[in-house]
């Protein structure tokens, strides 16, 4: 079964941009998106500027729902759940890194990542980790990030790329079957991007999570297994990455 099954995927909304006293007309933002993702596969979503790839990528989160089609994800279909149903999910199976890191500003790096052990919601059957186990494994993926010094620090002490690689850390302490990444680097200098996308990629070889990431950097799309292509809303192309 694949990770991730997308069929006939489309998303309208209201047009934001109706003159004044006027009905708001329906926008398409994505029109009959379709394809499928394996396990430990890597997935750029290229395209210009307003061509619904973070659209896409917060319905693959379950952070929206479709108006049409059905995005499944390890055979659930998303919009079968509810808001706290897709919530439980995330917190098992997905990982998200934001392009502008939304760490919490009166946490410390290590309890930025605690939390999102924390708020796991445990399988059927499992037990919830212990702090100490929380606090071991958050340590250890810090160190891992290089980040070992900084443990107690908050965000605001932190340069921009300590702040994406706690964000990343706290992406991946779950360990988790799917990561997302929107625009992982776009706030980074390129010397501090390029070493954030390469511990995205080792991790994602050392976890075996699927990745899926938004960009504009066609170099960084090619290290992909696969380069989604879209344009206005429509899924133009599939290709295959360098890798």
């Amino acid at each position: 079964m694949p990770l991730i099954e997308v069929s006939g995927l489309g998303k309208t909304v209201a047009d934001a941009g109706a003159a004044p006293g006027q009905a708001a007309r329906p926008l398409d933002i994505l029109h009959d998106i379709g394809f499928s993702l394996e396990s430990g596969e890597t997935a750029a979503i290229v395209g210009a500027s307003g061509s619904g790839k973070s659209t896409l990528l917060g319905l693959l989160a379950g952070l929206d729902l479709p108006s049409r089609g059905t995005v499944r994800v390890m055979g659930q279909d998303l919009a079968a759940l509810d808001e706290d149903g897709r919530a439980a999910l995330r917190s098992r199976a997905i990982g998200f890194v934001f392009q502008s890191f939304h760490l919490l500003g009166h946490l410390t790096a290590l309890e930025n990542v605690m939390l999102a052990l924390e708020l796991r919601v445990p399988e059927a059957g499992q037990q919830k980790m212990s702090y100490a186990q929380a606090r071991e494994r958050a340590v250890a993926l810090l160190e891992r990030v290089g980040l070992s010094e900084r443990l107690g620090h908050y965000p605001r002490t932190l340069s921009g790329g300590e702040q994406q690689r706690v964000a990343l850390a706290r992406a991946f302490v779950t360990e988790p079957p799917l990561l997302l990444a929107d625009e992982p680097t776009g706030s980074l200098d390129a010397a501090t991007g390029a070493a954030v996308i390469d511990m995205m990629f080792e991790l994602n070889r050392d976890r075996r999570s699927t990745l899926v990431l938004v960009t504009h950097d066609r170099a960084l799309a090619a290290r992909c297994s696969t380069i989604l292509s879209i344009q206005a809303g429509r899924l133009h192309g599939v290709e295959s990455g360098t890798v």
